[in-house]
């Protein structure tokens, strides 16, 4: 990968907004608030947040070949844990409390829009002065957040999991009898830029307005000749217009490798939370705690609800026995391996209770395992499979192994245990039987079958690439139906050939219906030009030439002459 590609921008649902009764008071009267989801119950987190591979067992007799690509299927597996629920609540948190002083029904919110509007014309170096007297008597509610973790652990997969729970852009049009037309955008996920550059972050932010919304501030604000500060302001502008819920910053190790200095970067995102009031939640491995280190009041501000210092799972813990346990049951090899305490300790060696290395260590013994007569796991294709597959990575793992600090401080996002750590997040050993308990509810198990099934359906559909014609939003719908149509234990692959089906026909209907509606136009409609350029998947100008309405400019000039 490019150093300075841009990472594709994490995208969820759209939708109208639909305005909830709130069961806390100071949520209510609020449309940004009312428009959410529900706060969700423990219950709706298991449901929403675990994703489990389809197995069926019928395919362990399957040829060695095919169960090859079905071992893939566990790259999708996710198990909720403790932290993934404190790291939610958290979240619901920060976008709630956010909106309470930024409700666009009050006269203050567009008199903050006015206030960040008219500064553009200010001097650069009286911004900030003017910005915080026109805002003092505004005040913010917004709180930040910073995930920090060993790589591998599951931090970004786990916010981008929790954000997709709720809508990424909701539409307003009348509140309450009150006209109110405003697009709200819920979160934001961008990364950090991998030269740390300010600049490039903004632009980023740009982009990722105009992928979701069709608009262009990429080219009206970021343009080379745009200097940071002024792009920096167009950016808080916009979070503050669009309603930004929340402003997820992913990778911001990367601030290490900025020339400029990365101070400039963080004092920017206080401005966001502390002024402008959009919370923001910063991820990073923990190679980022030496920028906050250095100075305290970015530290404070830069996890004003807390900071997560996310590490491995412990050796003794019953988050890893849960983890490995309900893992282990993924296997597609005719003969099944028991997980013995044995065996579960000595994956655990091989692996240190990283969540990424586990998983594809598993994938990676169990693919060796097919290509033996037995075929089942073995401590020595675990060790076979560490040694010779995920070479790589056995530097660090023998350093976590030893628990040698000197080789540990080698290895900047493993690093744990820094001095200046004050805090810790412990398991919550109630939680973890609580989840155990839904886990095992037999209601629960069906419903959570059939959501990963959905979710397995709509991946591979999209995957596909061919159903051009037909919404997110309608492979979806397309998916459930099916799905209820069948039962939750009948074969997948049935279950998906015949969803495909189905999904090109309607892919084909829709294609027809828009031929037929270009043709309800009279012949020098123009709207009827452009259906017919776009069916071509030609440029307009050509079919406008074709019929006549401009002419070669270069004959024309001939004729002149």
């Amino acid at each position: 990968m490019e150093k300075n590609k841009i990472a594709p921008l994490l995208k969820g649902r759209v939708e109208i907004a639909n305005y909830k009764d709130q069961e806390l008071l100071e949520y209510s009267n609020n449309p940004f608030i009312e428009a959410l989801p529900a706060i969700f119950s423990e219950d709706n987190i298991l449901e929403q947040f675990t994703r489990y591979p389809i197995v069926d067992y019928t395919e362990k007799s399957k040829n060695k070949n095919l169960r090859h690509h079905m071992i893939k299927r566990i790259k999708n597996f996710i198990q909720p844990l403790p932290d993934h629920f404190i790291i939610e609540s958290k979240l619901s948190t920060i976008i709630r409390r956010g909106y309470l002083a930024r409700n666009p029904m009050d006269k203050t919110y567009f008199e903050r829009l006015k206030i960040l509007n008219d500064i553009q014309s200010i001097k650069q170096e009286e911004r900030d002065d003017i910005l915080n007297q026109n805002m003092e008597h505004i005040r913010s509610t917004a709180d930040s957040l910073s995930i920090i973790g060993i790589s591998g652990i599951g931090k970004t997969t786990t916010i981008e999991r929790l954000l997709l729970m709720y809508p990424q852009i909701i539409k307003h049009e009348e509140y309450k009898s009150r006209a109110l037309s405003r697009t709200q955008i819920v979160w934001l996920k961008i990364d950090c830029p991998y030269d740390g550059n300010l600049s490039t972050l903004c632009k980023n932010f740009f982009k990722a307005i105009d992928d979701l919304l069709g608009t262009r501030y990429l080219e009206k604000y970021g343009y080379l000749n745009r200097i940071t500060s002024s792009m920096m302001l167009h950016m808080t502008s916009l979070a503050s217009m669009y309603g930004i819920g929340v402003l997820v910053i992913d990778e911001i190790q990367h601030l290490i490798n900025s020339k400029n200095d990365p101070d400039e970067m963080l004092n920017f995102f206080v401005t966001l939370t502390n002024t402008v009031g959009i919370p923001t939640v910063l991820i990073g491995t923990f190679k980022a705690l030496k920028i906050f280190k250095r100075d305290f009041r970015q530290a404070r501000r830069a996890g004003s609800e807390g900071n997560i210092i996310w590490d491995r799972m412990s050796k003794d813990s019953d988050e890893w026995d849960f983890f490995i346990e309900t893992l282990w049951e993924f296997q597609w090899l005719k003969n099944k391996c028991e997980l013995t305490q044995e065996l579960k300790d000595y994956f655990y060696d091989e692996c240190q209770g990283i969540t990424a290395i586990a998983v594809n260590l598993f994938i990676l013994a169990q693919e060796r395992a097919l290509n033996t007569d037995n075929e089942k796991i073995t401590k020595q294709i675990i060790t076979k499979t560490s040694k010779e597959d995920l070479s790589m990575i056995q530097p660090m793992i023998k350093a976590l192994k030893t628990n040698n600090r000197t080789e540990i401080m080698k290895y900047e996002d493993i690093t744990i245990n820094l001095d200046d750590i004050t805090f810790r997040h412990k398991n919550n050993l109630q939680l973890s039987g609580r989840i155990k308990e839904m886990a095992k509810n037999e209601e629960k198990l069906f419903e959570l079958k059939r959501n990963n099934m959905v979710e397995n359906l709509i991946l591979d559909l999209n995957s596909l690439a061919i159903f051009n014609e037909l919404t997110q939003t309608e492979i979806e719908n397309l998916v459930n139906t099916v799905v209820n149509k069948f039962g939750i234990d009948d074969e997948y692959n049935v279950i998906k050939s015949d969803t495909i089906k189905k999904a090109l026909n309607m892919n084909e209907k829709k294609k027809h219906d828009k031929s037929n509606n270009t043709l309800l136009y009279e012949e020098k409609d123009l709207r009827k030009i452009y259906e017919l350029a776009k069916n071509k998947n030609i440029h307009v100008y050509e079919i406008l030439k074709e019929k006549g309405y401009t002419r070669d400019s270069t004959q024309e000039l001939l004729k002149v002459e």
